[in-house]
């Protein structure tokens, strides 16, 4: 899968993109991750990507001509472009199972008071939020969509069911984990961990997936 962030500010994204599954990911091939900076398709000598908004208002609006220029440039047939804005359709597990299933995703990150409309208008096939809130610039956002799409890739987790096993795949949150050492300061691992019945602790920690979304999410469940 080949991936391209457009930014303003490409250090935010190479830092957390180049450590651990991501890193393996891209060393594998499974991954082709090109960051860019915007101002590369600027085409004055102080590299203006951005400018006061019409009618007035707070903060500055990205351009669209070095947006246009530099998605222009990169898409191929079958691109999907992404814009991170706050007026996007919020974040899930299942958008990121389907941007998974793309060959070549262009991210466009919004900046300052967002960018121009028209970008959104004639450009973007799918906007994203990753959640109620607002971030100081779009990649920070770019970063938690690419991670969690790069992997759901064939082979980036070394086992193929840890992915199907996380919290939301199933329609619910993941139950609680425990490790070594089987008891610390008074606190034991449930004896069904340690009984070697695999198929009641399937069903145990079916239960408590259930019971933890029916605590901290119960709107997954509002279905049920």
């Amino acid at each position: 899968m080949r991936i391209d962030i457009l930014t303003l500010f490409p250090e935010i994204c190479r830092a957390p993109l180049s450590e651990s599954m991501m890193k393996r990911a891209q060393t594998t091939g499974a991954l082709d991750l090109r960051i860019h900076n915007v101002r590369d398709w600027t085409t004055d000598k102080h590299r203006t990507a951005d400018d006061a908004p019409f009618g007035g208002g707070q903060g500055m609006v990205m351009r669209p001509e070095p947006i246009f220029a530099a998605v222009e440039s990169l898409r191929v047939e079958g691109t999907t472009v992404v814009l991170m804005t706050p007026q996007g359709r919020t974040f899930a597990q299942s958008i990121a199972q389907e941007l998974a299933t793309y060959e070549h995703v262009i991210i466009v990150c919004g900046h300052y008071e967002g960018v121009d409309h028209r970008v959104t208008e004639h450009l973007v096939d799918m906007e994203i939020s990753i959640g109620d809130y607002v971030l100081t610039n779009g990649a920070i956002a770019a970063v938690v969509v690419v991670d969690a799409v790069v992997r759901l890739l064939p082979g980036v987790l070394g086992d193929e069911h840890s992915a199907a096993n996380d919290s939301f795949s199933a329609g619910v949150l993941e139950g609680p984990q425990y490790t070594r050492p089987a008891e610390f300061r008074g606190w034991k691992v449930p004896d069904i961990l340690l009984s070697g019945n695999h198929s009641e602790i399937a069903a145990w920690r079916n239960q408590q997936a259930i019971d933890r979304t029916r605590e901290n999410r119960p709107d997954l469940l509002a279905d049920e």
